[in-house]
């Protein structure tokens, strides 16, 4: 899919965040997400709610061109 350019057909920028918020609400995700923040909070690290979420969202598209998405996973 890549990344989405400034100058980006509407419609591209919706297929992104249909993508992006499919992801999110994910049990995959969230799993991912609350394993993060309960790592960075023992680790004390700032704003961990939000890292956490940066940090799961770029794990799965990265993930993404490497192997398929939404594979099960239990948290």
């Amino acid at each position: 899919m890549g990344y989405p350019k400034y100058d980006t057909p509407e419609e591209e920028v919706k297929r992104w965040l249909s993508h992006i918020a499919l992801i999110c609400v994910s049990e995959e995700f969230q799993c991912l997400k609350r394993e993060l923040e309960s790592l960075y909070v023992k680790s004390n690290i700032d704003n961990v709610r939000i890292t956490a979420f940066q940090d799961a969202l770029y794990a799965f598209i990265a993930q993404e061109e490497d192997e398929p998405l939404y594979q099960s996973r239990s948290c």
